[in-house]
């Protein structure tokens, strides 16, 4: 689906449509214009990736160039000028204006081809990411504009890889770098030749596909990626689950292994007009499949609703503290409410279960209890896997210095005390935006 778009401006019916007629030939779509105020629509409408512009029209071809280059300058199209002048200071003079090549008519068929082939294949190979030889953000955002004006039905993929940039500090770049180009590998081999794929940021994918096609291959890459996995992590990892990332003062914390989070759209149900909302609406389908645990896609379905019936999401800033040390206990919620934070502190191993589900706190500052009883990890064990619902994030502070016994708990975060308050508040602030994303 790597379309490659030529606009030839030239006030000659015969010729421009005798040039037509060899590009389309390889495959390459061709728009014509015969005056520049037509072309300047094109260009804005289509983004071609190459100019043909004959010296026919009725305005001075370098001052035209010119004006192509200043409008053009975020797309960067090739220029090429057509004339019947064969004098080296006409060539001189037009490839100084911005023209990137100069033909002179008339010219040889297959020469002719040859050069705009040429030319194209240049200016694609200038925008390829260096770490999965895949097109550029440059040339995906291209193709997705390119798609409000397609009559044919169409899906976009926004394919990421969750939790990568741990992953990167854990194990290091050259390890990341292998692993999005092992995934790169699997989306492609998941794709036809009318299919593309490129790079929508740094660390992410976009997928052009039919729609009939796109469930099929979310399907089917969830699946690939959550079998090849494990062979990015050490077998520790793997078979704990989970990693660690070290913090501040020996704050240990619990980074899931990555996952795969793919958001889908079409125009089947709904007709885009720009840009700006196909990408609007390709990062909240991605989102929505972000909040889903482990790998998972979502597609977009059709809705009905009525006029404004949007809910806007409330910041939930509730704090939770279980901590049986009242005058820590005080400490702690003098500081919470200072920053802003909405508090509840409960004492009593007994009423937390009670106090989350009355309460819903984004975040749970958790003692363990005893050394004796471990009170505390039965209860983290107890709302992480066996209460539904408890999406609040767990910091469990404690002397018992045993991380993989609290992370394997379900502790977001283990936290050996004594700890600075700046660093368990730092921990906090991070999980409530997380929370709240």
């Amino acid at each position: 689906m790597l379309v490659k778009i030529v606009l030839i401006i030239d006030k000659r019916k015969e010729q421009s449509t005798k040039y037509r007629k060899i590009l389309e030939n390889s495959d390459i779509t061709v728009f014509t214009a015969s005056d520049f105020a037509g072309a300047l629509n094109i260009i804005n409408k289509f983004e071609p990736d190459l100019i043909l512009i004959s010296d026919s029209l009725e305005f001075d071809i370098k001052k035209a160039i010119s004006q192509i280059r200043v409008l053009t300058y975020n797309m960067r199209p090739a220029v090429i000028a057509l004339s019947k002048s064969n004098h080296i200071q006409d060539k001189i003079d037009i490839l100084d204006s911005g023209a990137d090549d100069f033909l002179s008519e008339p010219i040889n068929q297959q020469e002719f081809n040859a050069r705009i082939l040429a030319h194209l294949r240049r200016n694609f190979e200038n925008c390829f990411s260096e770490k999965t030889l895949l097109f550029n953000s440059k040339i995906s955002y291209k193709m997705l504009k390119r798609l409000i004006n397609s009559e044919s039905q169409w899906a976009i993929m926004l394919v990421d890889i969750d939790n990568i940039e741990f992953y990167k500090e854990i194990y290091g770049e050259l390890a990341a770098d292998k692993l999005m180009q092992t995934y790169s590998a699997i989306i492609k081999s998941s794709l036809e030749k009318n299919d593309y794929i490129g790079q929508f940021t740094d660390d992410n994918f976009i997928v052009i596909t039919s729609w009939e096609k796109a469930e099929k291959i979310a399907n089917y890459l969830v699946y690939a990626f959550e079998t090849v996995i494990s062979k990015f992590y050490n077998e520790a990892d793997t078979k704990r689950g989970f990693t660690f990332l070290h913090g501040d003062d020996s704050a240990e914390d619990k980074i899931n292994l990555v996952s795969t989070s793919i958001g889908v759209i079409s125009n089947k149900y709904k007709k885009y007009e720009n840009i700006k909302q196909i990408v609007n609406s390709l990062i909240s389908t991605h989102k929505l499949a972000k909040y889903k645990s482990g790998s998972a896609y979502v597609i977009e379905r059709p809705k009905i609703g009525a006029e404004n019936a949007v809910e806007v999401k409330k910041q939930n800033n509730n704090i939770l503290i279980a901590e049986p040390d009242e005058a820590l206990s005080v400490l702690l919620e003098a500081a919470a409410r200072l920053q802003g934070y909405n508090v509840k502190a409960v004492y009593e191993f007994d009423d937390i279960i009670q106090a989350v589900y009355d309460f819903n706190p984004s975040v749970i500052i958790l003692d363990a209890g005893s050394s004796e009883n471990l009170k505390g990890l039965e209860i983290c064990r107890n709302l992480k896997f066996e209460t539904q619902n408890i999406k609040s994030n767990i910091i469990f502070t404690t002397t018992i210095h045993d991380k993989e016994m609290v992370l394997n708990a379900g502790a977001d975060l283990y936290l050996p005390k004594p700890y600075e308050l700046s660093v368990i508040f730092g921990w906090i602030k991070k999980f409530n935006e997380h929370y709240n994303e």
